[in-house]
């Protein structure tokens, strides 16, 4: 019996221990061990993190003031020493920022890292001595080619495509001349090669650049591809498989926003001058300080003032036509300067013989002054032969790619 009762014992406590040491190992194992975070150049676990948004109001001094600084530095010295490289008058409303603190030395501000968008970042550094870098998350392009058959809206097809909407607004903007997106229809086709932007080779940031494109409306195919005519152009234009320019050479007005207070004419009673006189120019009236844009690429020909013109610009395009503007508030560009069309050259204003804020449109063909909206105007300008020989190289393997694509997608 005092056996039996031993070994009951022993048969208990050997369980009781056992019992203990799972219940510890159990425990063990539900502990999970806290992910490592790596962002911006940190390792977020070596610090107290704080995620913000930057207010309306904010500044680069008020989010310094939310916590103490290192070996008591003044805000105002900071900002003196950041300047240069961190415009931090620039920071907006709405754009996040992180604050990496001591852990140990409660809340000393260590780093402050503002994002500028989904690439690109600035880090002001207070560990060391205070060091601001400009940097961007490491990023790769992918090139692909997407052809679709509209339906529904444009951007509904690309989005169909998982391609950024944002393409709907690049493709417009290309074919602004010749396609009026707001009468596409279903049936309607396009095929586009893109550079796409993927950050850390994951997350899709969107379209990069457009290499060639096709667009088919209610049957018509119209081609596209970007080109430069020369290594000092800032932005390509583009032209089709024939090498013609797919944009008008000219705008239709010097202004984005404006109400026409005045027409070309022979004769127009002058309000300042109070008689009858000829007017040749076109009057857009606009708030002062509205941005006025050259209406085709060329060279600024003269910039200056007269008692009559204000300050003026008048720009050369080809040997055929020249346009001037009059009146401005400020001129931005200078003589001998090359600008390309929808270039901001200066701003509204009333300078001059003017009795409100406008800008007088001027345009001369062949020497002579005439109306440039009973005109047909034409075209970007054609290539000469020797870019054009270029041209139709470079396009060449793009194009087939395209062709060889519509015609398996649509069995052309």
């Amino acid at each position: 019996m005092r056996y039996l009762v031993l070994a009951i014992l022993f048969v208990t406590f050997f369980t009781a221990c056992n019992s203990k040491e799972e219940t510890e190992k159990a425990k063990k194992a539900t502990v999970k061990k806290e992910p490592i975070i790596k962002e911006f150049g940190f390792t977020f676990n070596d610090y107290k993190v704080v995620r913000d948004t930057i207010r309306s109001g904010d500044t680069f001094g008020k989010l310094l003031e939310k916590f103490p600084l290192k070996d008591s530095l003044r805000i105002h010295d900071v900002t003196e020493k950041v300047k240069d490289s961190f415009n931090v008058r620039r920071i907006k409303a709405g754009k996040p920022y992180i604050l990496f603190l001591d852990k140990k030395k409660p809340n000393t501000l260590q780093a402050l890292v503002y994002i500028e968008d989904r690439i690109n970042y600035t880090v002001v550094d207070f560990r060391d001595s205070i060091v601001v870098s400009n940097k961007q998350k490491p990023t790769t392009l992918r090139r692909r080619v997407v052809a679709a058959e509209i339906e529904g809206s444009l951007s509904e097809t690309l989005s169909n495509a998982g391609v950024s909407a944002g393409l709907a607004n690049k493709l417009a903007n290309i074919y602004a001349y010749t396609v009026d997106f707001f009468k596409i229809q279903k049936g309607d086709k396009f095929a586009v090669t893109i550079n796409e932007r993927y950050i850390d080779d994951s997350i899709y940031v969107g379209v990069e650049s457009i290499e060639a494109s096709y667009f088919e409306n209610k049957g018509k195919k119209i081609f596209a591809f970007p080109y430069k005519l020369s290594e000092n152009q800032k932005q390509e234009d583009f032209y089709d498989e024939n090498g013609k320019g797919l944009k008008s050479m000219f705008l239709k007005a010097p202004l984005d926003y404006f109400r026409i207070s005045s027409r070309f004419s022979g004769r127009r009673f002058h309000p300042v001058q109070m008689r009858f006189k000829a007017h040749n120019g076109t009057d857009y009236a606009a708030p002062h300080g509205t941005p006025i844009k050259t209406t085709a690429s060329g060279v600024v020909e003269r910039t200056g003032y007269t008692a009559g013109n204000g300050n003026f610009v008048k720009v050369r395009h080809s040997s055929t036509y020249s346009t001037q503007y009059l009146h401005m508030s400020k001129i931005s560009v200078r003589n001998g300067q090359r600008v390309s069309q929808g270039q901001v050259i200066g701003k509204v204003g009333s300078t001059g013989l003017a009795t409100g804020p406008h800008v007088c449109y001027r345009f001369w063909k062949n020497g002579v002054q005439v109306d440039p909206l009973r005109l047909k105007l034409p075209n970007a300008e054609p290539m000469n032969d020797s870019h054009k020989q270029k041209y139709l190289a470079h396009i060449a393997p793009l194009k087939k790619e395209l062709d060889s694509i519509t015609a398996v997608k649509f069995k052309e």
